[in-house]
């Protein structure tokens, strides 16, 4: 259970992920459905770590005892949006009921041609937000993405939409590199979004609280947009069931400031924000939580450091 979440193998392989793409593109998306019952088993059965860390986080949230149905349902809902993500990039919004809230805090920057930071989380299904692409195409919309974490699903997914390896920064370069490249996206006003719940191994992390216990956060997000001086909208892709997703926006911030006096602080006010919205979502569909991990304690190896450094600055400078 202590096992970080970036050493755990990649769900399924090629051939599988291949198959499945097949089945769902040939079949359709009702006959591909029926595939997901077998799947979700054998990941119950085969998956024990995750299969724990789901039984563990439903623990926290569900207001009954948490029994195996509840963890099938969780893992079910994982592979339901897993599938979906095919559909999403290969046909877009077609057979699919998304709706939208939120899009005026988002539209007042995109209008102004302003770059801006989507903070989203691991839950529910980021690839609704290329709905926004296809609403609004003059949009461009990159995504931070770590491609050597899931070497195979990149790949199918790029072979879905070709155009996806150009709108992906990928986020296994080293820190410059991704923060150059972020720079320039926003500075051309696009739309940069990433997930910013989960620390990779080694990177620095905060707590904050989240259902009711502390939880570590990764600090870099907030570091990258204190640097970029871009404004942060939170979004978040919720599933509902069947075909229906919900896609919500949030207005975070014109600007992050972390200033060097009271650095720590700022940095704790600010992810402290952030948890309770992401907590707010998991109560709001508790079965789109896909931190598959124990998430409280993700930062074995990365203890978390109380005084952080600023993008750009010498350490004990």
């Amino acid at each position: 259970m202590t096992e970080h979440w970036q050493s755990r193998p990649e769900g399924g392989g090629r051939f599988a992920l291949w198959l499945i793409r097949s089945i769902a593109l040939h079949g359709g998306r009702g006959f591909a459905r029926l595939f997901l019952y077998p799947i979700t088993l054998y990941f119950y059965w085969r998956r024990k770590l995750e299969r724990e860390a789901s039984q563990a986080f439903l623990a926290r949230v569900l207001p009954h005892r948490v029994t195996a149905w509840h963890v099938l349902k969780h893992i079910h809902c994982f592979a339901s949006t897993m599938l979906d993500r095919v559909f999403l990039l290969a046909r877009g919004e077609r057979g699919f009921a998304i709706e939208v809230e939120g899009l005026e805090a988002l539209s007042r920057y995109m209008d102004e041609g302003q770059g801006v930071l989507l903070f989203g989380s691991h839950q529910g299904s980021f690839e609704a937000l290329r709905a926004i692409s296809a609403r609004r195409p003059e949009v461009n919309l990159r995504v931070l993405l770590d491609k050597q974490k899931t070497p195979a699903l990149t790949e199918l997914l790029e072979a879905l939409a070709p155009e996806i390896g150009d709108k992906v920064i990928d986020a296994s370069q080293d820190g410059t590199s991704v923060a150059m490249q972020m720079a320039e996206a926003c500075g051309r006003g696009a739309l940069v979004a990433m997930l910013a719940d989960r620390g990779r191994e080694h990177e620095v992390l905060r707590r904050a609280e989240l259902l009711g216990s502390p939880a570590p956060f990764p600090i870099s997000p907030w570091l990258l947009a204190h640097t970029l001086r871009v404004p942060v909208v939170l979004c978040f892709g919720l599933y509902l069931g069947g075909n229906r997703y919900r896609l919500v926006f949030e207005a975070f911030a014109d600007r992050v400031e972390i200033p060097r006096p009271g650095r720590a602080q700022a940095l704790d006010a600010v992810i402290a924000r952030y948890a309770q919205r992401v907590e707010h979502y998991i109560h709001a569909a508790p079965y789109n939580w896909f931190n598959f991990y124990d998430f409280w304690q993700q930062d074995t190896g990365a203890p978390v450091r109380p005084e952080p450094v600023v993008l750009g600055e010498r350490p004990g400078a």
